[in-house]
């Protein structure tokens, strides 16, 4: 059997926890972050859960659940 490759962007992209959850970063985390509000910076700092719905699509890409 072929091996199964690991897609590089998505390894970039999210991050699976040691129960499995697939984490993400919020969207607009870098570009004009000064003039956002101190609350809003702090807030994208912090990885979300994925959705349920993007969780199968996502495992593909991550067949190893790489780190």
């Amino acid at each position: 059997m072929p091996k199964l490759k690991t897609h590089k962007g998505a390894k970039s992209r999210f991050k699976i926890t040691g129960t499995g959850k697939i984490m993400r970063v919020k969207g607009p985390k870098s570009h004009l972050r000064l003039h956002k509000a101190k609350r809003v910076r702090r807030q994208f700092d912090e990885m979300i859960e994925l959705n349920k719905s993007d969780k199968k699509r996502i495992s593909r890409l991550i067949p190893n659940g790489v780190e």
